[in-house]
C-alpha cells in the first residue's frame, strides 16, 4: 500500500457553526468553499478541550486532558505521549510543522522532525491558573474584552506578522518537497494563529463584510444574574463588568473575525495552489482547535461547552473517503486514529489507552453510536468541567454546578436546559451512568490540583537567577543553503529545480 502524503491546515478559535457544511455561504472563503466540495464534512464536530493547548495536545494525541495532563495553557506535554507526528514518523513520513502548537514544556517538537517557526505563545508554566485562588484574575495573561473594544483595521500585527510567516514557510516546505531529495511520504502541519482574538484585519478583508447582515450575535447579551454558574465565571475571567460594550463594538469585532478567516483563505489558496504547482498530491484535513463565542449570549472567546466555543470544522479532502456531510457528532481527539488509518498505520500497541476513534469509515457510509467528550479544567473553572454529545443531546456536568442537558435538535442555541424537566429524567439518568462512568471528577480534581501547585513551585524557581526559556529556536543550516563552496554549481542549480527540463 502506498503511503499518502498528508497535508494538515489548522486554524485557531474558529466557530464550527459558521462550517455546519462547509463555510458558510455568505463568508468569501473561495479556497475553502472548492476545499470542502471535495472533502467529507463533518457537520458536529467537537474540540477535545475548549482552549488552545488542551485543545491541540489533545487533537495531537487522542488523549483526552484528564489522560494526557495538558490541562491548561501551561501544563506540559510529555514526551512520553506519542502523537500522530511520532505515529507517521516511526512507519517512514517525514513530518514537519509550520506554525502553532502550543507545547508546552522542553519537548517542542513531540514527533515533528522539522519545525520551520517559532511558537506565537510561550512554552513554559507562566499561565498555570490556580484553583487555590478562585476569583483571581491574572491580567497580564488572561483574555479580557479589550479585544473588543479595540477591534478595527490595521495592516500589522503581531499575529499577522506570524501567519503571513507560517504560510511563507508552508510554501516554501511544498516547494522543497517538490525537488524529491527525500523519498519519503511527508506529512506538512500548517498552523494558523487566525482567527483568534484581538479582532484586528486588514482593510482588504474587512471590507468585503462591510454590508454583511451577520454582524449581530443571533442571541442576545443575557444578564449576568440569568447566565449559569460557569458562563459567570467566564464573565468575571473576562473582567467584562469593567469593560462598556456598545452594539458597535460587537459588530466590529465580528466584522474582523470575518474578515479573518478570508486573510486565512487567502492564506490557504496560496499553499493549496503550490500543492498543485509542484505536482504533488496530498490527503487534506482542515480544522480548528476550538471556536469563539463571538458575542452570542453576550459572550466572548472560548472556556465553554455551549457550540460556539466547542464545535469545530473538520474536512478531509482523501480518495479513501467520499465527499458529502456526515451529520454523526465526532472529535478532533479522532485526528490521530483517522491519519494513521489513511496511512496504514498501526496504532493498536497504544490504543487501549487512546480515547479517539477513526473517522474513515464515517467517510465511506458507515455509522457510529459512541458519545464525544469534552473536558475542561483551565482558567475561568474552579473544579473540571465534563460534557457527553450523544446523538441530539449534550449533557455538561461539574461538581460545583447543576447539571445541564440540552436537545441540540430542538433547541440548537442551548437556552433551554432541560435536567430538571420530569419528561426529561430518563435521558438525564442514562446520560449522567455514562458520565460517571467514564469519569470520576474527584479525582480529576484532585490530579489538576496537584498539577497547577507542582507547576507554579516549578515555573517560580526557573524565574530566579539564569534563565533558559524552553520557546522553540528554529534552525537553519546556513552553509547548505542557496551556493556554497562545497557545492557543484551545475549540480545544485539543476537539483533545485521543479520541473527539471521543462
Amino acid at each position: 500500500m502506498s503511503k499518502p502524503n498528508i497535508l494538515i491546515l489548522m486554524v485557531d478559535q474558529l466557530n464550527g457553526i459558521l462550517f455546519q457544511d462547509g463555510p458558510a455561504d455568505w463568508l468569501h472563503a473561495p479556497n475553502l468553499k472548492a476545499l470542502a466540495a471535495r472533502s467529507t464534512r463533518f457537520k458536529n464536530s467537537y474540540t477535545g478541550s475548549p482552549l488552545c493547548a488542551p485543545a491541540r495536545a489533545a487533537f495531537m494525541s487522542g488523549q483526552l486532558p484528564s489522560r494526557n495532563g495538558v490541562y491548561d495553557n501551561a501544563a506540559e506535554f510529555t514526551s512520553s505521549i506519542p502523537t500522530y507526528a511520532h505515529h507517521l514518523r516511526r512507519a517512514g513520513y517525514q513530518t514537519c510543522l509550520s506554525g502553532k502548537m502550543h507545547f508546552v514544556g522542553p519537548d517542542q517538537l513531540h514527533g515533528f522532525e522539522e519545525r520551520l517557526t517559532t511558537d506565537i505563545y510561550p512554552a513554559d508554566f507562566g499561565w498555570t491558573p490556580d484553583y487555590r485562588k478562585p476569583g483571581e484574575r491574572i491580567d497580564w495573561w488572561y483574555h479580557n474584552m479589550g479585544s473588543v473594544t479595540g477591534a478595527g483595521v490595521a495592516e500589522i500585527s503581531n499575529q499577522m506578522e506570524y501567519d503571513d510567516e507560517v504560510a511563507y514557510n508552508a510554501t516554501r516546505k511544498l516547494y522543497d518537497l517538490s525537488r524529491g531529495h527525500d523519498a519519503r511520504p511527508w506529512c506538512l502541519t500548517v498552523s494558523f494563529t487566525h482567527p483568534h482574538d484581538p479582532y484586528v484585519a486588514r482593510k482588504k478583508y474587512w471590507d468585503l463584510y462591510n454590508d454583511c447582515e451577520h454582524l449581530d450575535p443571533v442571541v442576545p447579551e443575557i444578564p449576568y444574574d440569568d447566565l449559569d454558574p460557569h458562563s459567570q465565571r467566564l464573565y468575571d475571567a473576562m473582567d467584562a463588568k469593567n469593560f462598556e460594550i456598545t452594539p458597535e463594538h460587537i459588530r466590529r469585532a465580528r466584522q474582523a473575525y470575518f474578515a479573518n478567516i478570508s486573510y486565512l483563505d487567502d492564506k490557504i489558496g496560496e499553499i493549496l495552489q503550490t500543492l498543485t504547482d509542484t505536482r504533488q498530491e496530498a490527503t487534506i484535513m482542515f480544522v480548528s482547535d476550538h471556536g469563539d463565542m463571538l458575542g452570542e449570549r453576550g459572550m466572548w472567546f472560548k472556556m465553554s461547552f455551549f457550540d460556539g466555543s466547542a464545535r469545530v470544522p473538520l474536512m478531509i479532502a482523501s480518495p479513501d473517503m467520499q465527499p458529502g456531510l456526515v451529520e454523526t457528532p465526532v472529535s478532533t481527539i479522532d485526528v490521530t486514529p483517522t491519519l494513521c488509518e489513511l496511512a496504514g498505520v498501526d496504532m493498536s500497541e497504544v490504543m487501549p489507552w487512546t480515547s479517539g476513534e477513526s473517522l474513515v469509515h464515517l467517510g465511506q457510509g458507515g455509522e457510529r453510536d459512541t458519545p464525544v467528550a469534552i473536558e475542561y479544567a483551565a482558567e475561568g473553572s474552579y473544579a473540571p468541567l465534563v460534557s457527553l454529545r450523544y446523538g441530539k443531546w449534550k449533557y455538561n456536568r461539574c461538581a460545583l454546578d447543576p447539571d445541564q442537558l440540552f436537545d441540540m435538535d430542538a433547541d440548537p442555541h442551548e437556552l433551554t436546559n432541560l435536567a430538571d424537566t420530569p419528561a426529561h429524567q430518563g435521558t438525564l439518568t442514562q446520560l449522567r451512568a455514562k458520565s460517571e462512568a467514564r469519569w470520576d471528577l474527584a479525582k480529576f480534581d484532585a490530579d489538576v490540583r496537584h498539577s497547577q501547585a507542582c507547576r507554579w513551585v516549578v515555573y517560580e524557581a526557573l524565574r530566579e537567577g539564569g534563565y533558559y526559556p524552553w520557546d522553540y529556536q528554529p534552525l537553519q543550516k546556513a552553509s547548505e543553503r542557496y551556493m556554497r563552496n562545497h557545492m557543484d554549481l551545475n549540480v545544485l542549480e539543476e537539483n533545485q529545480r521543479f520541473p527539471r527540463g521543462e
